[in-house]
């Protein structure tokens, strides 16, 4: 392909939910069908590692001082993605070996907050296996607040990728217009917003983010259903329901065009690997009635300040 041209990978999975290895080893596979299919890059589905926290919504997740709550929390913190202790080490070779950039979602349980403590985090390694950044996600959502903690403005960064500039936010935080101009600020022109997984979710936001940036725009979701919980999950019986089958999320992963229009749409309850084909020269294009943070922006009117420091409650200073 030339420079110009990038293929996309989009993994649509289900995790082994609370099974951080055996999730991994599903997006190794995916990678390694990533690779087959010349794709340049492919990119997972929020929390994917080891799986988003349905239990707070289904088990009485605000109650104080609850067993089952602890309980939870306890597995959630084992089964987390530590960076430093090598978890994603199988990933990042793989990332190398394969010559594909990754952009994965994981529960980090970061030993710079003092491990105990976990972050939806969308860490994105380049084609040589290096981790480029992690960005932790800035508000956990409703629900989620009661299990992740809010993350900080470190991993508001771009990376390239042949013509292409590449940015990354995370579910709803996609919603919030300062972050996303941050990333824009920076040369953003291929956006990927990761998911836990729902048609609802991706179906406006993905065409009017690329339609306000004139970019790329890439939405991933993973897949759960109720046959996906392991036999042994804590109060299975609770998060299951009565229907085996039901989606708990569905995927919807799709691609928009920076005019807005499809490139893929919405592909629901389907498990696979996605693929797309983009053209940067269609960025080029788009930008030339619309860019906003060039021909398009006010500086001399409105700016936009980001605090990149990643955020720790001690400072040693030995000397």
């Amino acid at each position: 392909m030339s420079h110009d041209h990038l293929r996309v990978g989009l993994g649509q999975i289900a995790p082994v939910w609370f099974r951080r290895d055996e999730t991994l080893e599903k997006v190794c596979d995916t990678i390694r069908d990533a690779a087959a299919r010349d794709c340049d890059i492919v990119a997972f589905g929020e929390a994917l590692v080891p799986g988003y926290p349905f239990w707070p919504e289904r088990t009485g997740g605000a109650v104080f001082e609850s067993d089952v709550q602890k309980a939870f929390h306890a597995q959630y913190l084992e089964q987390a993605v530590q960076i430093e202790a090598g978890h994603l080490h199988g990933v990042r070779s793989l990332a190398r070996e394969m010559g594909v950039a990754v952009v994965l979602g994981i529960i980090e349980r970061p030993g710079d907050r003092g491990g105990h403590s976990v972050y939806a985090s969308a860490v994105t390694i380049d084609q040589r296996g290096h981790v480029a950044s992690v960005h932790r996600k800035l508000m956990p959502t409703y629900e989620e607040r009661l299990t992740w903690s809010p993350g900080d403005g470190h991993g508001l960064r771009v990376h390239p990728l042949k013509a292409f500039t590449v940015g990354t936010l995370n579910c709803w935080e996609n919603w919030m217009p300062l972050p996303r101009a941050a990333l824009y600020a920076q040369g953003e022109d291929l956006h990927f917003a990761i998911w836990p997984g729902s048609v609802r979710n991706t179906k406006d936001i993905t065409r009017f983010i690329a339609k306000e940036a004139r970019s790329y725009v890439v939405s991933v979701g993973s897949l759960m259903r109720g046959s996906d919980f392991p036999a042994d999950a804590l109060e299975r019986e609770q998060l299951v329901g009565d229907d085996e089958s039901a989606f708990l999320t569905d995927g919807g992963s799709c691609v928009c065009g920076p005019d807005g229009e499809w490139v893929l749409e919405p592909v629901a309850q389907t498990e696979g690997l996605l693929v797309v084909d983009i053209d940067h020269a269609r960025v080029r294009e788009e930008r030339q009635n619309f860019d906003p943070v060039g021909h398009y922006s006010r500086p001399d009117v409105t700016q936009l300040t980001v605090d990149r420091r990643r955020q720790s409650t001690l400072v040693l200073r030995d000397e």
